[in-house]
């Protein structure tokens, strides 16, 4: 039995409703493998519970308060990846480098097709992914989990490509697979659809869902099998649902009484061993133009 005002901690391998703050603070320090975080980026979003029109500084403090919590919770060799937009990815990162102690092991930018489309700057068509680790001496990332085709298999069908394939680049590019060298499988822009309305792993109740294959790459890279890893806003419940396939242990925390119920019900819906939706590979899934479909007008 929990002593008076202090709650027990959270029950894992499902999703809690409530303030990430106040949840966090129930979970014990240093049980963490890996945290990954999508948080709101302040942009004037809709969400249903919660004020996506903060000050600035309002927005800053926010985020140091929940950050710290992120570290506290994380093991020794403990990893955070923070997704985050434009407008405040810079003093993210220096508060979690600077006055949180981090160290950021990659700046990964997440391409994806059909972006917002923006009628007088250059259409956004990425996000950024931090690769934050608590010990830069000491932390897990599985090479041989995360190794993707090279160009050399790709774009030049050369024999002599390695069959176990290479590591997983702000950059103007048009359609990835239009690129006369391929598009870099080493370097630290990622490419993976966005996952558009009409595709099949859409849920179709949340307006800023994450690819599944996106979250395998960091979740096989950066944690084991039975490992714990924490979504403290769980969203669309893509972290917790990737997680449970891939044999981990997983905990979320959500605000929106609506969003976790979903959360919930997709958690249920899968199986440990479950294949994750979307391509493994989106560069081999999708067509040339010359060999694509074109709208006739």
């Amino acid at each position: 039995m929990a002593r008076k005002g202090i709650h027990s901690p959270l029950a894992l391998d499902r999703v809690h409703r409530g303030d990430c703050l106040d949840l966090l603070a129930r979970v014990p320090a240093g049980t963490v493998s890996l945290a990954f975080a999508d948080p709101p980026f302040n942009i004037g979003y809709d969400y249903d519970t919660y004020d996506d029109r903060r000050s600035a500084d309002d927005y800053l403090a926010w985020s140091q308060r929940w950050m710290a919590e992120i570290v506290r919770v994380l093991k020794a060799d403990g990893t955070f990846w923070l997704a985050i937009g434009d407008e405040y990815a810079a003093e993210l990162k220096v508060l979690a480098t600077r006055e949180l102690g981090l160290t950021c092991r990659s700046w990964v930018v997440w391409y994806y097709t059909f972006g917002v489309n923006c009628k007088q700057k250059f259409s956004r068509s990425h996000a950024h992914l931090f690769h934050f680790v608590k010990d830069p001496a000491a932390f897990t990332f599985n090479v041989d989990a995360i190794r993707v085709p090279s160009a050399r298999e790709l774009v030049y069908g050369d024999k002599r490509a390695n069959a176990a394939g290479r590591l997983p680049d702000d950059t103007w590019i048009l359609r990835p697979q239009d690129l006369p060298e391929g598009f870099g499988a080493d370097a630290d822009t990622w490419y993976f659809p966005r996952v558009c309305g009409t595709f099949k792993e859409r849920s179709g109740w949340h307006g800023c869902q994450m690819p599944e294959q996106l979250l395998g790459r960091i979740i096989r890279a950066c944690s084991n099998p039975g490992d714990l890893v924490l979504d403290p806003f769980g969203g669309s419940g893509t972290t917790l649902a990737v997680a449970k396939k891939l044999g981990r242990s997983f905990l979320g925390l959500e605000l929106s009484e609506q969003y976790a119920a979903r959360i919930n019900e997709r958690l249920t819906s899968i199986n440990s061993g479950d294949p994750l939706d979307g391509a493994p590979e989106p560069l081999k899934s999708v067509p040339a133009t010359k060999n694509g479909r074109k709208l006739v007008r």
